[in-house]
């Protein structure tokens, strides 16, 4: 069973890698060329405001979901899981109306935050807090158990 568990996790790494690797086949993103060409001199790209959330949404659904597939056979705790999606949720909800308010606002808030906040909005950053803080909790909560049954 351990062995199918790692090969799941690996299928969600993988998972993750195609969403990133066929982002440009995949996924409406007018400034993936912009941000690509690290010039902020090069014209504000043309681009339609419902097909761009549709297309962040679509990949934040697709990062959120193989995100949750990671987390879960790496912990095997159904609870921690949805903990994880909810922080990963919350993250999304900040960062892209700020991500958002940038394109409105055509980067003038600044080009390296605009670059950021988009970082944070199409690639699962948070799940490498995640993990880490999830087997430090799970650490914990062996210990505690370790001790309480001496």
């Amino acid at each position: 069973m351990k062995i199918l568990s790692w090969f799941l996790v690996f299928l969600g790494v993988c998972g993750l890698f195609g969403v990133r690797m066929l982002e440009d086949q995949i996924f409406y993103d007018p400034f993936l060329g912009y941000f690509h060409e690290a010039n902020k001199n090069i014209p504000f790209p043309e681009f339609k405001w419902l097909q761009l959330i549709l297309s962040h949404v679509f990949r934040f659904i697709l990062n959120l979901f193989f995100s949750c597939v990671i987390i879960h056979f790496i912990f095997k705790n159904k609870e921690w899981t949805l903990q994880g999606a909810v922080l990963i949720t919350i993250i999304f909800a900040i960062t892209f109306p700020l991500y958002l308010y940038c394109i409105s606002d055509r980067f003038e808030i600044g080009y390296l935050f605009s670059f950021y906040m988009r970082r944070f909005v199409i690639q699962p950053l948070i799940l490498l807090l995640i993990v880490p803080l999830f087997y430090y909790r799970r650490q914990i909560l062996l210990r505690d158990n370790q001790s309480s049954s001496t």
